[in-house]
């Protein structure tokens, strides 16, 4: 099994929208920002990725400067390029230029010694939809718990 190591999850991705793909993306990244990444020192709130000049770029990723760093530390707020192939990028222009859709990061990695960002390509919920899965998911809760206390 491929070593990966999870940094950070967009746990209110799936809460906030459906998922309807996912992309894996490298992310240019300069100076100390990869070990500050690696101390885990993210934070995905208010963040996106958007489509510029047929180059996909995620802006509001916070990074905080590395603590050790020097001068060579960038600004924490940057936009930052990913990396993905010409066909995945015509692909997403295709499915953004649809009312609704919009790229939404939910997972950030370490695969093989490189900093990885899992994109994916969301339409966001209405109010009533997410009060939906709050009923399922605490449905599914009592049911297990019934079924537990069943076989005992």
């Amino acid at each position: 099994m491929e070593d990966v190591k999870i940094i950070a999850n967009n746990k209110k991705a799936r809460y906030e929208y459906f998922i309807e793909d996912t992309f894996e993306a490298g992310m240019v990244l300069v100076g100390t920002e990869v070990k500050s990444i690696r101390q885990g020192n993210v934070n995905f709130r208010d963040c996106y990725a958007m489509i510029k000049h047929e180059e996909v770029y995620i802006i509001g990723l916070h990074i905080s400067p590395y603590e050790k760093g020097n001068i060579n530390n960038v600004e924490s707020d940057r936009d930052r390029k990913l990396l993905l192939h010409k066909s995945e990028i015509r692909k997403l222009i295709g499915k953004i230029q649809q009312k609704g859709y919009s790229l939404i990061p939910t997972k950030l990695y370490f695969r093989r010694s490189k900093v990885k960002i899992e994109i994916a390509l969301a339409k966001g919920k209405k109010m009533y939809d997410k009060r939906d899965d709050i009923a399922k998911r605490d449905a599914k809760r009592q049911i297990d718990i019934k079924l537990k206390d069943f076989k005992r």
